[in-house]
């Protein structure tokens, strides 16, 4: 068994020349906990789980591991003292080595019994122990992850990295082989730190997720959190797609093309951008609501992507509705726009 331990960011700086990568990020993983990283290309994320594993030096804060300074103005522990595992994006298989030998490569403290005794138990909890003998190339893209999930909890760290771990996947292996890796997580009872840019995958995965951009944190909390609450429309954005209007508050409410929305929170005159969700923005054949016209629809299957004009509107809008809601070939229809898809900010905020 893994004995789990915090792992803390404190004021955390870095750059590569003049360029800022991490801005004063601040944030800790609980013990147990699987937090994800998450952010477009660029964000800082990856750059954070490196310096955490030791193979990025940090340019100026502290990380601490479970209270105690690994690195900082005091300290700069190697990578092999941490007690803190990686899993690389592309898996980084020795094909040379059989997959016994590939999982026990890093357990050089035990002797050759001991090693082969907890790298058998690794590949066990990951279900692959059968294929001790063979090699990387004969194992699929799913095969090779769960190895690599292997040799990285073999030596029980008390904290995992994980970055982008399911990117080089089928993408009808990757709901299955992820569900397997949380399974395997809960199990070991390891601290677990994802990078992804995916919010569905850190919303599947994350007990918390912490948003970045530009190196800075955005908002850190459950995927409820954030898509409920999101601070800001970049967040919003993130973890949905959305209609975008501007607006000018009047009595608590703004005038959007869509009909009118609540703005609570919101003096007269503010201006605010109002953002509504897509599957919130509802289209019917039944006169209710502000009159569209259909100008194009996609079918995806189960919905379907409809792009509207709404009189008075200056600029198409998008919804998604379930595929069969309207007749082939309809034109003229109605919208309206439930509440709990709204979110209004202020626009200079």
């Amino acid at each position: 068994m893994t004995f789990a331990a915090r792992l803390a960011f404190e004021d955390v700086h870095h750059a590569y020349g003049d360029l800022q990568t991490l801005r004063g990020v601040t944030l800790s993983a609980e013990p147990g906990e699987v937090l994800c990283l998450l952010g477009p290309s660029g964000s800082g994320k990856t750059t954070l789980l490196r310096i955490a594993a030791g193979i990025e030096p940090l340019g100026r804060g502290r990380l601490l591991l479970n209270d105690r300074e690994i690195a900082g103005p005091a300290v700069n522990l190697p990578p092999e003292r941490r007690g803190i595992g990686l899993m690389f994006q592309d898996f980084a298989l020795f094909p040379h080595l059989t997959i016994l030998d590939n999982v026990r490569f890093g357990l050089t403290a035990l002797t050759s019994a001991d090693a082969k005794r907890e790298a058998l138990a690794a590949l066990d909890r990951v279900g692959m122990v059968h294929y001790a003998d063979n090699y990387p190339h004969a194992l699929s893209g799913g095969e090779q992850q769960r190895v690599a999930l292997a040799r990285a909890l073999a030596p029980r760290p008390a904290v995992l990295l994980m970055d982008e771990p399911f990117s080089g996947l089928d993408s009808r292996l990757k709901d299955s082989v992820r569900a397997e890796t949380l399974a395997i997580l809960r199990e070991a009872r390891a601290t677990a730190v994802v990078v992804t840019h995916d919010a569905e995958e850190a919303m599947r995965m994350g007990d918390r997720i912490a948003l970045l951009r530009d190196g800075a944190l955005v908002q850190v909390g459950t995927a409820e959190d954030l898509y409920h609450r999101p601070v800001n429309l970049f967040a919003a954005g993130f973890f949905s797609e959305i209609n975008v209007f501007e607006g000018i508050v009047s009595g608590e409410m703004a005038q959007t093309p869509v009909g009118p929305v609540k703005a609570r929170g919101f003096s007269d005159g503010a201006e605010v951008l109002i953002a509504i969700r897509l599957p919130g923005v509802e289209v019917t054949e039944t006169p209710c609501g502000v009159s569209a016209r259909v100008v194009a629809r996609r079918f995806l299957g189960v919905e379907e992507l409809v792009t509207l004009v709404v009189a008075g509107g200056e600029s198409p809008i998008d919804a998604r509705i379930r595929a069969g809601q309207l007749r082939a070939g309809v034109r003229d229809v109605s919208v309206t726009v439930n509440e709990r898809d709204i979110l209004v900010f202020e626009r200079n905020g």
